[in-house]
């Protein structure tokens, strides 16, 4: 079954923020922190997955990154903490070079 995700990406920890979807997270996160593609996150230098989660569902993805952008900052800034107080970049972790404990960042939905 195909997966989607929602993620969040950050410049630095309480930095900028960007909400974004995928059913490709690994390529998806490789282009943003090369740059690949002109676009806020190239701008912002906006590099570090900080928050991602994974669904089933397309609709489901799209429902929540319209959520999640809709959220105001602090709210964002909780989600993100809740699950990865360090604000650990967990893009070595989804490639499968853990740099840090555990997969926290990950919620299923």
């Amino acid at each position: 079954m195909k997966q989607y995700y929602v993620y969040i990406l950050a410049s630095n920890r309480n930095g900028t923020l960007y909400v974004g979807v995928t059913s490709v997270l690994i390529k998806r996160v490789h282009e943003h922190k090369t740059d690949i593609t002109a676009g806020f996150t190239k701008e912002h230098r906006v590099h570090r997955l900080v928050y991602y989660e994974v669904t089933n569902d397309i609709e489901s993805a799209i429902a929540r990154e319209k959520q999640l952008k809709s959220w105001n900052r602090k709210w964002k800034i909780d989600l993100i903490e809740n699950t990865n107080p360090q604000w650990e970049d967990l893009y070595p972790n989804i490639i499968g070079q853990d740099s840090g404990p555990g997969s926290s960042g990950q919620a299923r939905g």
